[in-house]
């Protein structure tokens, strides 16, 4: 008689949204533990394990898309339990380093809410699914297995140090703090090449208190950026709307140009980039928080596609690769990349030969091209470090630069813009031949010279009437 198969399980180290994305996917095709450092919490509140959730964290639509396939209706649980979704470019007001944006219909969207809020809805979805189980306040000290494949975990538990946690499949998960490439080593892997591009950037973030019934209007996101073509730090400050009537204000700079955790400073530095406004709508708004600020914002990139890694083993998310948090690309190349898992192996199974490896190279194409949009405009800053661009970077430049100044005047770039920026296509799109043809006849005669705060917005914010030049 034969005897029927053990039931497979998996590992996934760390309860980020990219953990609980990889344990989603996994878990309909086994049982899985998630594996965290921290207590979890039950509702949307700050971790120690994500100290850089205070900071504004968009969800593009490219993100919030790929997380809605493997979490059908999640994006009604955001907004049930407070997220906004916010129209692209309708409901954004920005300037790029090129000019400000026209607000036309809807083109993209993005969902707007505190990290803890976005987390906790997933948590609280996948925590939920048959077979999933977490094992919190316990840390993972190595990998079991050979330099072939990986059996499991040793994990210091509450009650035991160093218990064996037998696996299938182990998803480290774990960010930027991972420990992945040590662990391997120790397994007798090596050649795991590591880039880094670092600009020096800082953020500061406080929340504040909205002016009455500015939510309940739609008012957008703000947005001020620097211009990474001009030799000086390069300096943001943005507004974004969250849950329960918040602004979340988040200011950032390079080195030799970085905000700090001075409140008093706060505002005086939303003032002095680019253009003002962002200072002006918050001049006088009550502070609800103290000012959050952090460091260590380089981009890094692990090339563990490129290594023969062991069954049984494959990395996702920032423990894979990290980007400057300005582009908000971190979440959404974690989801579709997942995404990604999620499609092989529902084509060839775990019994697949090799599957770990062939899950790795799935999530390296969102990541190359996350790490190309980032790290192409951070080294171009005073100060930077890290690799150079490649050979004819600055035609390619060139040619982007010229796309960005037709966005500002022409809808067909500003829909090609969006639709790269929010992670639906990949930059390829950018020298499709229908977007070519505008490029090349870009301009920015007719661009906008001032933010484009509609008048009642103005009004419910307390700003004049008569908006200042850019």
């Amino acid at each position: 008689m034969t005897q029927p198969s053990p039931p497979r399980h998996a590992v996934v180290i760390g309860a980020s949204l990219s953990g609980l994305l990889a344990a989603a996917v996994l878990a309909e095709h086994m049982t899985v533990t998630v594996i965290d450092a921290d207590a979890l919490p039950q509702g949307p509140a700050a971790r120690r394990g994500l100290p850089q959730a205070r900071h504004v964290h968009l969800l593009w639509s490219g993100g919030a898309r790929a997380i809605e396939e493997i979490l059908p209706g999640i994006t009604g649980d955001w907004q049930a339990a407070g997220a906004l979704r916010r129209s692209l470019p309708t409901d954004l007001v920005t300037l790029t380093a090129q000019g400000w944006l026209p607000r036309y219909e809807e083109m993209q969207f993005t969902v707007s809410c505190s990290r803890d809020l976005l987390d906790s809805v997933v948590r609280a979805r996948v925590t939920g699914l048959a077979g999933v189980s977490t094992l919190q306040r316990s840390r993972v000290r190595s990998l079991e297995g050979t330099a072939a494949r990986v059996t499991g975990v040793r994990v210091d538990t509450p009650d035991e140090e160093g218990r064996l946690i037998g696996a299938d499949l182990v998803v480290d998960a774990s960010g930027r703090g991972s420990r992945a490439r040590t662990w391997l080593q120790e397994l007798g892997v090596g050649g795991i090449r590591r880039a880094e591009v670092d600009s020096g950037l800082v953020y500061a973030t406080r929340i504040f208190e909205a002016p009455a019934g500015a939510h309940a209007a739609g008012f957008p996101i703000v947005n001020v950026q620097s211009d990474a073509r001009v030799p000086v730090p390069g300096q943001t400050a943005t507004i974004v709307p969250i849950e329960n009537g918040q602004w979340q204000a988040t200011l950032s700079g390079t080195r030799g140009g970085q905000p700090t955790a001075d409140p008093e400073a706060f505002v005086p530095f939303a003032k002095g980039v680019r253009s003002p406004i962002v200072g002006e709508l918050l001049e006088g708004r009550k502070p609800l928080t103290d000012v959050a600020v952090t460091q260590g914002t380089a981009n890094r990139r692990l090339y563990f596609e490129k290594a023969d890694l062991p069954d049984g083993f494959f990395a996702v998310g920032d423990s894979v690769a990290t980007f400057n948090p300005l582009y908000g690309q971190g979440m959404t190349v974690a989801a579709q990349g997942l995404l990604a898992v999620r499609d092989l192996l529902r084509a060839k199974g775990l019994s697949h030969p090799g599957i770990g490896r062939e899950a790795q190279r799935a999530v390296a194409p969102q990541v190359a091209t996350a790490w190309e949009l980032a790290t192409s405009q951070d080294i171009l800053y005073p100060g930077a470090t890290g690799v150079r661009p490649k050979p004819g970077a600055g035609v390619m430049g060139a040619y982007v630069t010229r796309l960005m100044t037709g966005a500002t005047t022409q809808r067909a770039l500003t829909t090609a813009l969006l639709r790269v920026m929010t992670m639906n296509s990949a930059p390829t799109h950018w020298f499709s031949p229908a977007v070519v043809w505008h490029v090349l006849r870009a301009t920015d005669r007719g661009a906008l010279r001032a933010p484009t705060l509609t008048a009642a917005e103005r009004a419910a914010a307390g700003l004049a009437a008569s908006p200042r030049p850019s």
